[in-house]
């Protein structure tokens, strides 16, 4: 199987200062190197360049206690799906304001520390014509943004896909950074019921390793992101044994991997405790205590079972920041409180702020589950589910 590695300069000072991702400034050069696949002669070198030292200071940032990821990258696509769901029409103007809504959210960034952007959000001005991406940096949120181009299938696979986007993105990065972007989010996935194929696997791993030298080649940290999907009726443990296999490992950036959870159509249901002993003996056994944060998915998980779980793993001391990267199980409450009414706005940032507390408090392992809405209970798994 396929594993990569890599070893970034460590820094003394793990506080990113607002300039340094603004406006960028040149760092002393380094070198990163990656190992590729173990079979190849060849080696894969991250040039980290003139930016190692602002590259560990940034991750360090994401990764501070008690704050986490709102992960906001949809593409217009999936936000139209969103906005749907709510009787919206998917226009720029409708993306406009509910991105607003998240970003202008009052004292945000005390639980969040960086927020995914999709492409159109890193350009795009808020309802009253701020950049979104000041609006953050503002907040203390640093931004970040999604730079992969989408799944499509993989030929000679059983039904399984690859993640596209390698083609220009050394170009792409570099502007993303000149637009105020200091991390970077490439997702690719793995599905149980297909197999998961040796072939899917190591493709993953490769474009993996590919995007993270090429990100930090232009100032931007990597998030990796390697998704087991929900989709199945496997148990536990057969999650757990995939995730052993899905082997790309990268010290020194950030990890945004699944919980090992049962599939979401298994009959037998893991307690908080049981997904964090698994999830936890997975990154023990396959994470190098030097990576600063796992910034975990929730995949399908209802809002509060994401937080549960998630405080379940902070019960005791990590080797790492052990925090979140949050999608709808940050936004879909919010998302309906709204519901494109602008005197709902603000009830819907209340929501907003609830979720990031509680997930705040459950990376400090602090949360307690009290007082939750039902709605925040509702699982939002969905079969087959197309990003």
């Amino acid at each position: 199987m396929a594993s990569a590695s890599a070893s970034l300069l460590k820094s003394s000072s793990p506080v990113l200062d607002k300039s340094e991702w603004v406006k960028g400034q040149a760092i002393r050069q380094s070198t990163v190197s990656v190992r590729s696949l173990p079979s190849g002669p060849s080696s894969l070198t991250i040039r980290a360049g003139s930016y190692a030292d602002e590259l560990v200071k940034t991750a360090k940032t994401v990764a501070s206690p008690g704050r986490g990821i709102l992960a906001m990258d949809e593409s217009n696509a999936t936000c139209g799906k969103r906005l749907a769901s709510i009787g919206l029409e998917n226009t720029e103007a409708n993306r406009q304001a509910y991105r607003t809504l998240l970003v202008t959210a009052p004292g945000l960034g005390q639980y969040i520390s960086g927020a995914i952007l999709f492409e159109e959000t890193l350009y795009q001005s808020t309802t009253d014509g701020k950049k979104m991406v000041d609006v953050l940096v503002e907040q203390n949120i640093v931004p970040g943004i999604k730079v992969d181009k989408g799944l499509v299938p993989l030929a000679g696979s059983n039904d399984e896909s690859w993640c596209q986007g390698l083609d220009g993105l050394a170009s792409r990065t570099a502007a993303y950074y000149q637009q105020g972007a200091r991390f970077a989010k490439w997702r690719t996935v793995v599905s149980i019921p297909n197999g998961p194929s040796a072939l899917a696997v190591r493709e993953a791993a490769w474009g993996l390793a590919r995007y993270a030298a090429i990100a930090q080649d232009n100032g931007l940290v990597p998030i990796v992101e390697p998704e087991i999907l929900l989709d199945g009726d496997h148990g536990i443990d057969r999650t757990f044994e995939v995730a052993q296999k899905n082997n790309v490992m990268f010290e020194g950036i950030l990890l945004k991997p699944s919980m090992v959870t049962p599939g979401a159509e298994c009959k037998e249901k893991a307690t908080p405790q049981q997904v964090a002993e698994y999830t936890l003996k997975l990154l023990h056994r396959r994470i190098p205590p030097a990576v600063p944060g796992i910034m975990f998915l929730s995949g399908g998980q209802s809002e509060v079972e994401a937080t549960l779980n998630l405080n379940a793993m902070n019960q005791g001391p990590n080797p790492w920041h052990v925090s979140f990267s949050y999608a709808r199980a940050l936004q879909n409450t919010c998302l309906k409180t709204w519901g494109g009414r602008p005197e709902n706005v603000k009830a819907a940032q209340d929501t907003l702020l609830t979720r990031a507390k509680a997930n705040s408090l459950a990376q400090l392992g602090k949360y307690t589950g009290e007082g939750e809405s039902e709605e925040a209970k509702k699982g939002m798994f969905v079969k087959g589910y197309v990003y």
